[in-house]
């Protein structure tokens, strides 16, 4: 006899259940992060590798590093928000995961931009390396929510749990 555990039912329980701690999860730690990005303590931590990204980089040279980092911290909390909205507005839900991807990818090319990061000792790399599982549960977000609005709209038949 089959465990209960391994039921269809069962498995896409699990699985919905999953994608929806995914994306509180998500949203709660950018919006967290998001919130320290207004502090000094936070836009003081962020500078060094910020100053030597090529990407974030020219934000320095037309902003302070406090208004810098809040900006950073204006884009963080509006994909939070977008998170919290994906059940009802899945667009948003789209939207909230390509931006958190987007903020992922760019702190992991901190990794390779900001000159002693990769360092043995140095803390910076280890705490950037918890982004490849924040970026994961990113795209999961934005995929779950694209599939959702498709079937929203009517444009498919069926849609696994976790979009839902």
């Amino acid at each position: 006899m089959p465990s209960p555990l391994l039921e269809s039912r069962r498995g896409l329980q699990l699985q919905s259940l999953g994608s929806t701690v995914l994306r509180l999860s998500l949203a709660f730690l950018l919006a967290l992060f998001g919130t320290f990005k207004f502090f000094q303590f936070e836009a003081t931590a962020i500078q060094p590798m910020v100053s030597h990204s090529p990407l974030l980089g020219w934000m320095y040279a037309v902003l302070s590093v406090r208004a810098a980092s809040a900006v950073i911290g204006v884009v963080e909390l509006g994909a939070a928000l977008a998170l919290l909205l994906a059940p009802w507005r899945p667009r948003l839900g789209v939207l909230g995961g390509l931006v958190a991807t987007a903020t992922f990818l760019t702190t992991l090319s901190f990794l390779v931009s900001t000159p002693g990061l990769l360092a043995p000792g140095n803390d910076g790399a280890g705490f950037l390396l918890k982004d490849l599982v924040l970026l994961g549960a990113a795209l999961h977000v934005a995929g779950s929510s694209a599939l959702a609005e498709r079937a929203a709209s009517g444009r498919a038949a069926a849609v696994p749990a976790t979009a839902r």
